[in-house]
């Protein structure tokens, strides 16, 4: 057997632990610094002088560490073999060389569970470890080509995204200040809206490309931020409400049990899944469908709380052979649906990328000709701020609300929202039910102090009953009416009725409070407005493409706005230091420009010490989209980032906030 056992070992030794004693079995016949077959030794002392002639110095520590009895005894306890692989020098050479143990005995043939002897072998393995470094070396170079690679792929698509962006900022500006052109025709109206939804198709299709390299490149960011569930719920809703009834669908928004004003999360990623989710449901659901959006609590634990949304719709569903491919990059169960719905087979994927990124899930069922149902469960941080209400006018504990609804699911949720911040909910089924309550707590001097009304119910409506409240008790008590559809259509007609707000449902304590003292403040005249007043500001504009100057400054020319033109960053620097102090009231900047740039410009403004550097607003204009383009913003000293092409309204609402009234 020892001799079976030197075919792989060039040497086989026999160790007994307890007694420091060694003895050599099978020896090197080319080594003639070896100790003879059948001499005995002292082992440690030994060992510790093969390390020190032999062993590469990168090396000793661990092969020190290895043969130490301790050690072995440890490592042997609960492996049956072990070894250690290190480079050895010899004569001159260097070569890399393994050392193996294992103990005479298996571990349950000794009583005592202890290693008392073991056998012990050196071989040579140079020629498998120079072919193992070998590979790593040629992986080590894939690696470093494939992250190249993607380096240079994420430039590529940077640069290609500023390039398309730039042109998309003249198309998109363009058409925005054509249609508002008063001597443009009806039919000439219809070709610009043309123009302006494939523009902006092309736009989402940039983005799609833009978020999947960020995901494959490992540079999307998810953050962890407290943010109002509400606010984001209704930007969600507003969005497919739009969506909704311009196809003719039918769309609700329901949640149940205890859902919280405010969580810690990624606002903005959760937007994006949800309304990508809910959109594609409207692309594929046909007019007269229905869509629906359910919010619940899956689970809450210490300090995070796990939500579940479920987005069903009647649309014309999916096979079961094609859901297993659903999130796969490119993939579409029917080919023909990229010219007739528009998609691009990116959407999928992204969503779940995110929801992975956010540590959710994403399932899907369907059924070709019925519908199909997405659940996402997304977890997300408890917030502090969670249905706070900091208003020393109004006392939560002291308001009385009536809730009129005929859904009983919403009832229910509005009292737990409601009850989550103390404040007392009587809840009525219908508009004349209502009506009754409000007729005997007005009988009894103890009128209600806020009224909510479902707009859409059955025999009398959230107007009529309105109407019918007025005439009973006046208008001392603030009515809201709660809807899951645009109201635009009926506000005027509602306001006439005595309804002093709208409240998007599902509801929220928060928004509650929000627009009852909003309603409390208006009946008291004390609503004061400080957005700025736009006409008539200074604006330095640095912006090197001709076409793209010329539609800013018609953009602003809009709210009669003056504009300055500065064809780069350096001249835009001139411009500002030639003015005196505080004569702008704003920057907007472009970031790439010649000869100085947006960023180098905004850094040398900022550190001028002039009065106003600090104060003054400057707003990045670019084509480029990444989350870092954004940052480098940031830290420049900008106030915002704007992302070609920068739509008018969003343009104005940004100079509006930021500008001093």
């Amino acid at each position: 057997m020892i001799t079976a056992m030197a075919s792989d070992y060039r040497s086989v030794y026999h160790v007994d632990i307890d007694n420091n004693d060694a003895v050599c079995y099978r020896s090197d016949p080319n080594d003639p610094d070896q100790l003879p077959v059948g001499v005995h030794f002292p082992y440690y002392e030994k060992i510790i002088e093969y390390a020190d002639e032999y062993v590469d110095e990168e090396y000793k520590e661990g092969f020190l560490r290895f043969v130490e009895p301790d050690n072995i005894r440890a490592a042997l306890s609960t492996q049956d073999i072990i070894a250690y692989r290190y480079l050895a020098r010899r004569n001159g050479k260097e070569y890399y060389e393994m050392i193996r143990m294992a103990g005479v005995r298996h571990p349950g043939d000794r009583l005592d569970h202890k290693v008392h002897a073991i056998g012990m072998g050196f071989t040579n393995i140079d020629k498998e470890m120079q072919e193992t470094l070998e590979r790593n070396r040629a992986l080590r170079e894939a690696l470093s080509a494939a992250d190249q690679a993607s380096k240079a792929k994420t430039a590529f698509l940077s640069n290609m995204s500023h390039e398309i962006r730039t042109p998309m900022n003249a198309i998109i500006g363009l058409n925005n200040i054509a249609m508002n052109d008063p001597t443009a025709s009806d039919q000439i109206k219809e070709y610009l809206t043309k123009i302006g939804e494939s523009a902006q198709h092309l736009l989402g299709i940039i983005n799609d490309i833009l978020d999947m390299s960020r995901i494959e490149s490992g540079k999307m960011v998810i953050k962890n931020e407290d943010f109002s569930f509400a606010k984001c719920l209704e930007q969600i809703n507003t969005i497919i409400h739009g969506q909704c009834k311009e196809k003719g669908l039918e769309y609700s928004c329901v949640m149940k049990g205890r859902i919280d004003d405010h969580y810690i999360g990624d606002a903005m990623k959760l937007k994006q899944v949800m309304i990508n989710i809910l959109s594609n449901a409207v692309k594929f659901t046909p007019q007269g469908g229905s869509v629906r959006f359910l919010i619940e609590e899956d689970r809450r634990f210490d300090t995070q709380t796990t939500l579940r949304f479920v987005i069903s719709d009647t649309g014309i569903g999916m096979s079961e052979e094609y859901l297993p491919h659903i999130f796969e990059t490119f993939s579409q169960e029917d080919s023909s649906s990229t010219s007739r719905y528009g998609s691009t087979g990116l959407g999928m994927p992204i969503t779940k990328s995110i929801v992975e990124l956010m540590n959710g899930q994403i399932e899907v069922e369907s059924k070709k000709g019925v519908g199909t149902t997405f659940t996402v469960t997304i977890p997300l941080g408890e917030s502090s701020q969670t249905n706070s209400v900091n208003d020393s006018e109004l006392d939560p504990h002291e308001i009385s609300v009536l809730v009129i609804d005929d859904d009983p699911i919403a009832l229910e949720h509005d009292q737990i929202v409601l009850r989550q911040i103390g404040i007392h909910c009587d809840t009525a089924g219908s508009g004349p039910e209502g009506i009754e309550m409000v007729k005997l707590r007005h009988a009894r001097r103890a009128d209600y102090d806020l009224i909510l009304v479902d707009w859409k119910m059955p025999e009398m409506d959230g107007v009529e009953t309105t109407r019918q409240i007025r005439s009973i008790k006046g208008h001392d008590t603030p009515i809201i009416i709660l809807t899951s559809f645009n109201w635009d259509d009926i506000a005027e007609e509602a306001k006439k009725a005595g309804v002093d707000t709208f409240v998007s449902k599902p509801l929220f304590a928060g928004n509650v409070m929000d627009e009852f003292r909003e309603a409390f403040r208006q009946r008291n005249d004390a609503t004061v407005n400080r957005r700025a007043d736009l006409k008539g500001r200074h604006i330095l504009l640095a912006e090197d493409v001709v076409v793209n100057a010329e539609i800013m400054k018609m953009v602003l020319s809009m709210r009669e706005m003056e504009v300055d033109l500065a064809e780069n960053g350096k001249i835009a620097t001139e411009k500002y230091f030639d003015r005196p102090e505080g004569y702008y009231d704003a920057i907007l900047m472009d970031l790439r420009m010649p000869e100085m740039d947006g960023l180098e410009a905004t850094k040398i403004i900022r550190s001028s010490g002039r009065s106003d550097s600090g104060s003054i607003p400057i707003i990045a204009l670019t084509a480029n989209a990444f989350d870092e383009d954004v940052q480098r913003s940031l830290r420049a000293g900008l106030n915002a980032h704007l992302s070609k092409p920068v739509e008018p309204e969003e343009l104005f609402e940004t100079l509006e906030s930021l500008i001093e009234p």
